[in-house]
């Protein structure tokens, strides 16, 4: 019981800091020659939310 909730605990961070580097809180340098790893910062805008709602929803859900 206790590991279901250590695991969507660790989800919601993950997808706090998704959040934070696509929005540009958080600085993640993308070297120059790196076209592809910048599209994947800019997608963490949505992914990143996507993840917390999953993590919430997953501990709501979880069998007390």
């Amino acid at each position: 019981m206790i590991a279901a909730y250590i695991d969507e605990f660790i989800m919601l961070c993950a997808g706090a800091w998704m959040t934070a580097v696509g929005l540009g809180y958080v600085e993640l340098p993308v070297p120059p020659n790196q076209p592809w790893l910048a599209n994947l910062v800019r997608q963490f805008k949505w992914t990143g939310p996507l993840l917390m709602l999953i993590a919430i929803v997953l501990g709501i859900a979880a069998p007390s």
